[in-house]
């Protein structure tokens, strides 16, 4: 008889029903969102500004950081609680990609490796949504090669001096602290050793440049400066040079959140592209009624569903402690694929209408689009999964 693993464990516990808890988040995220609503998103990024009524309702409900520990204000319920708020409110039209940085990818990795005056500094508002954190891991000359980070922390004696590049950073301009990864040291292979710092959005030496893009969301991308920017040794996060397996602890998360907002956009488009099929008539009929249009919308509604699973047995292995390597990527790569198609098929199904603003379509293509290239782009995943699951050699 095969032994079964902690993995296989968390799948076969994970509910395929939603319990009454979660249910019950669901719909209050869902009120709460609907009565802003994705005309108030676009709004939001006509006039450049954060969503910050719509985080402010959240975080007076509690739902901004319903993951982290309750005895730093948080929820406790681990990251399937904070992926269907961010599935809820991008099903209502408002996906909020500073909830996959702030709570999922800062908070997880201070409440796993801070010390409890960093928690106490830090993830107390997280949790509450007082604070919000951006991360910084992208640089120009890296790319998904986190081993070629060239952002140095220098001992001095007062700590640390951080000099270097970040870039597509997203959120700055709205945060009060940046995680930054930066390397400390180079191992016998030459591959950097890499830490974790929290540093604050405005010390002296960190300069940001705005980088203008076709993205038509409230978060802005920056490029960061570091020139001799100085942090205590209380600023850094777990021990020098571990920051590797650090930063895979938050990027675990980051996928899986990744992959709840597509499937919350995915969700929004197909909602609407259904409602319009029933009701748009030609030749005296509802569009609907035609295979041409039925079938490609049951296709992706096969897909997204597939997806949704995938990021259900994602959250239940990380939710469980164990590796959730595997699971969290596939879940990311399945739902940036069905959610791109979802959302070109609803706009299909609107014909020329899925091109005016007033359906609420066109405006979340580069979102949805961004979502395959970042956090990790789908042949990065598919690198991990031929290498990984596969066992076939590496290719890089």
């Amino acid at each position: 008889m095969a032994v079964q693993d902690s993995s296989t464990d968390a799948i076969l516990s994970l509910p395929l029903k939603r319990s009454d808890e979660e249910t019950m988040i669901r719909e209050a995220v869902a009120g709460i969102a609907s009565g802003f609503g994705h005309s108030y998103f676009t709004k939001c990024v006509q006039e450049g500004k954060p969503t910050q009524d719509l985080w402010q309702a959240m975080a007076e409900a509690g739902y901004l950081g319903v993951n982290l520990p309750e005895e730093y204000g948080g929820g406790g319920l681990g990251l399937w609680a904070l992926a269907a708020v961010a599935e809820e409110l991008a099903a209502a039209g408002c996906p909020l990609m500073l909830l996959v940085v702030s709570p999922a990818i800062v908070g997880n990795v201070l409440a796993k490796f801070g010390t409890t005056d960093q928690k106490d500094r830090w993830l107390r508002g997280i949790a509450s949504g007082e604070t919000k954190c951006a991360f910084a891991i992208t640089e120009p000359d890296a790319g998904s090669n986190s081993h070629n980070i060239s952002t140095v922390a220098t001992r001095d004696a007062s700590g640390y001096r951080l000099n270097g590049t970040k870039t597509y950073i997203s959120g700055v301009e709205d945060a009060e602290a940046i995680l930054v990864v930066t390397r400390t040291d180079k191992d016998s292979t030459g591959k950097g050793r890499l830490s974790l710092f929290m540093v604050d959005a405005d010390d002296p030496g960190l300069e940001r440049q705005y980088i203008e893009t076709a993205l038509e969301a409230p978060e802005s991308q920056w490029m960061l400066f570091f020139d001799n920017v100085e942090v205590s040794e209380d600023r850094r996060i777990g021990e020098e040079g571990n920051g590797l397996r650090i930063v895979f602890e938050g990027l675990n998360p980051e996928r899986i959140m990744g992959a709840a907002m597509c499937i919350g956009i995915a969700d929004y488009a197909m909602a609407k592209a259904t409602k319009y099929a029933c009701e748009r008539k030609v030749w005296g009929v509802p569009i609907g009624a035609h295979q041409g249009v039925s079938h490609p919308l049951a296709q992706v509604k096969v897909e997204l569903e597939l997806a949704r699973l995938m990021t259900r047995r994602a959250c239940a292995e990380y939710d469980a402690g164990v590796s959730a390597g595997e699971a969290s990527n596939m879940a990311k790569y399945a739902a940036a694929e069905a959610g791109i198609r979802v959302l070109d098929q609803a706009m299909q199904t609107h014909g020329g209408n899925g091109f005016a603003r007033e359906y609420g379509l066109a405006d979340l293509w580069f979102v949805m689009r961004l979502l395959r290239t970042a956090p990790v782009s789908r042949e990065m995943i598919l690198n991990f999964v031929a290498e990984h699951s596969l066992g076939l050699p590496r290719s890089y």
